[in-house]
């Protein structure tokens, strides 16, 4: 009977032992399965990443977006053209890429497309602020410029700077999701005097039939847009006075999705590669901007526009 009891004793200690092995295993084998799958998900997002890059030089093209705002970025006889658009094709052609697919979007749907993969990258001229850089990492800068404004022939409100809206009370057109609605507001501007289009032509439209007094845009946008409209109802203001605001003058620059960091920094190797020959000057003088005060200065840096210590 002892040693019935004493035998009973000893298989069940053997089957505690192999259980509780069993656990030890198995929690084991689960760690190390969590830890693996975290990091082949590490390795995998990494890997897609550098895949993005690695697939645009493998097909040699890219997708970009652009709003059709000239001099930026635009559609001329179904060809694309503009300084960003120039400046891009001749970065991504020393990266291997020879071709870019365009896509037309409303400048206020730029960032969100590309968030939502409609393109590989924004090549607008997008002025890049501290809003912007929390939903989109922008390649270093590429171009500066100010802002412009038109207005009915003749000017009879006499507007020459954002003041002057402010104080006469005129009202002005703006495209829908430019910078230029918030820089109007921080001088002065109610938001009752502030309408928006979705482009440069609609804002043409309000002023040129008397639904706004004025409109704004980036100095180089609606002085070009006003010439090849030919539309003889609107000036350009020639001595409108700059705002002395944040975010003037402006840094354009490509902009990617924020999972793209291999593309965006193969990008600004190779920009900053023509910066140094002169090729990003010649073909901004090449769409009409001026080589030196549209040239970006060699201590402006997107780090520092997007911190605001340069905005």
């Amino acid at each position: 009977m002892k040693k019935l009891l004493l035998a009973s004793i000893f298989f069940i200690s053997i089957m505690l032992l192999a259980a509780c092995g069993s656990d030890d295993t198995s929690s084991s084998d689960d760690t190390s399965g969590n830890g693996g799958e975290e990091e082949s998900a590490d390795d995998s997002s990494s890997e897609g990443e550098s895949n993005l890059l690695t697939k645009l030089q493998e097909e040699g093209k890219v997708t970009i977006g652009f709003a059709n705002e000239a001099p930026y970025g635009y559609q001329e006889d179904g060809e694309l053209k503009g300084a960003a658009v120039d400046i891009a094709q001749a970065v991504f052609a020393e990266l291997g890429i020879d071709e870019m697919e365009a896509q037309l979007a409303d400048f206020s749907q730029l960032i969100p497309g590309l968030n939502a993969g409609k393109f590989d990258v924004i090549t607008a001229g997008m002025a890049i602020n501290p809003d912007r850089c929390e939903n989109a990492d922008f390649g270093e800068p590429e171009m500066q410029y100010g802002e412009g404004l038109i207005v009915q022939k003749g000017n009879p409100m006499d507007l020459h700077s954002y003041s002057d809206i402010a104080e006469t009370g005129a009202t002005v057109s703006i495209m829908a999701g430019a910078t230029e609605h918030e820089y109007v507001k921080q001088m002065g501007v109610s938001d009752d005097q502030v309408q928006s289009a979705s482009d440069i032509p609609g804002t043409f439209s309000a002023v040129a039939s008397g639904r706004a007094d004025a409109t704004t845009g980036t100095e180089m946008t609606v002085k070009r847009a006003l010439e090849s409209s030919g539309n003889e109802k609107l000036e350009f203001v020639s001595d409108f006075e700059q705002p002395d605001i944040e975010g003037i003058p402006s840094y354009g620059a490509a902009a990617f999705h924020q999972d793209s960091d291999a593309l965006r920094e193969a990008y600004n190797e190779a920009l900053a590669k023509l910066k140094e020959d002169g090729t990003v000057k010649e073909l901004l003088e090449a769409n009409g901007f001026s080589g030196e005060t549209n040239s970006v200065p060699s201590d402006i840096t997107t780090e520092g526009v997007c911190s605001g210590e340069q905005y």
